[in-house]
């Protein structure tokens, strides 16, 4: 499968996750956030920030407590919860905001629990 994103094609598995990681950049997330049905917020861009940060250093998806905890520093402990995941992300951080940080699929979906 693949998208396309200002006129170049970028190749994704059969659930729209990026299979190069590096083809990603901000116009690829929005492409991918409009086929979730997401519209963008400063807020999501927060958390796929995050995402995408932690990716690059370690090559693996941050699990949810770490987004949390990184978040908590940025937001304020109140807002940083599972809550406020599923309210950005109602299909799942790891299904829909990993896949918008352009990460591939991570190979546990216990990034949810």
């Amino acid at each position: 499968m693949s998208i396309e994103v200002n006129g170049r094609i970028v190749d994704t598995d059969n659930e729209g996750f990026l299979t190069e990681p590096t083809d990603w950049d901000l116009a690829v997330a929005e492409v991918i956030a409009k086929q979730e049905n997401i519209e963008m917020t400063e807020d999501h861009w927060q958390v796929v920030k995050i995402v995408r940060e932690h990716y690059e250093y370690s090559q693996c998806v941050p699990e949810a407590r770490i987004l949390l905890k990184s978040l908590a520093e940025k937001i304020g402990k109140n807002a940083a919860t599972r809550k406020y995941l599923y309210n950005l992300f109602p299909y799942g951080y790891g299904q829909q905001a990993c896949k918008i940080a352009g990460t591939r699929k991570p190979l546990k979906l216990m990034l949810d629990v």
